[in-house]
């Protein structure tokens, strides 16, 4: 377990290399012994100064949200980080590569919560039945310390969070069947993935369950109006500059991102 002044430190270290694009030695190798909960408290260090800064809090994704991801770094449930409303990015809209360490893209599902959602107890119908809204989406994703890297490095560094395209046609949570919406994902006009919702822990909004009742014990709520990304059911795909990424929902429309 980290001192408080360590877990400062290693936020200031992610921070820095967010700004700078330049990435840090693994976190698990500056600081030995770093366990899941001092990750955490990295996350929330990180976010918090963020948000002093003038950032506000939008919602939150879940990751590592499949076993055979989860096995792959050791542990058996997913992670969550914050989104916050400078990581947004409009459908269609460009997006500087050089801001970013090593960027991919994921595709998801983002739910639009109309009530809130408290912890424990928290079940699948529950969070259709608080949901307005669920869209299809692209995470951007990237990591601010070097590769390889253990879970407690993917966790601190907010999950690997870094932006959010929503996008396509909103639907109600109830009119369709939301472990069945599938996607192909398209680079430069080629598939690259493919994949169905389903993969999410059986249902995408499975995942929002898991993290209002992880959260519960913080006595952090997961408000009305705020965005849920659910988690992804494709593997990650590399993007650099003059790269088009285009997720066709089927139904459900599309979402699109150019980098630049």
């Amino acid at each position: 377990m980290l001192s408080q002044a360590d877990r400062q430190a290693a936020a200031r270290l992610l921070l820095e290399a967010e700004r700078s694009a330049v990435p840090i030695t693994q976190l698990d190798q500056t600081f030995p012994g770093i366990e899941i909960a001092d990750a955490y408290a990295i996350q929330q260090a990180a976010i918090a100064t963020r948000i002093a800064a003038g950032a506000r809090l939008r919602g939150h994704k879940i990751g590592l949200t499949s076993k055979a991801m989860q096995s792959t770094v050791g542990i058996d449930e997913p992670d969550y980080g914050h989104l916050l409303d400078d990581m947004f990015y409009e459908d269609g809209g460009k997006i500087a590569v050089d801001r970013y360490i090593v960027p991919r893209v994921e595709v998801e599902l983002a739910f639009v919560l109309g009530r809130p959602l408290r912890g424990p107890g928290v079940t699948l119908t529950d969070v259709l039945a608080a949901t307005d809204w669920v869209m299809p989406a692209l995470e951007l994703i990237d990591g601010r310390s070097k590769y390889p890297r253990k879970i407690v490095d993917n966790i601190a560094d907010n999950a690997a969070c870094a932006g959010i395209i929503l996008g396509g046609r909103p639907v109600r949570p109830f009119d369709v069947d939301l472990r069945w919406v599938a996607a192909l994902l398209y680079k430069n006009g080629v598939i690259e993935e493919s994949g169905v919702s389903a993969a999410v822990l059986g249902h995408p909004a499975m995942g929002i369950a898991w993290l209002a009742n992880k959260l519960a014990a913080f006595g952090t709520t997961l408000e009305a109006g705020h965005v849920m990304l659910a988690g992804s059911f494709t593997r990650t795909v590399p993007v650099a500059r003059h790269d088009t990424i285009h997720a066709d929902y089927g139904p459900l429309g599309s979402v699109s991102a150019q980098f630049v």
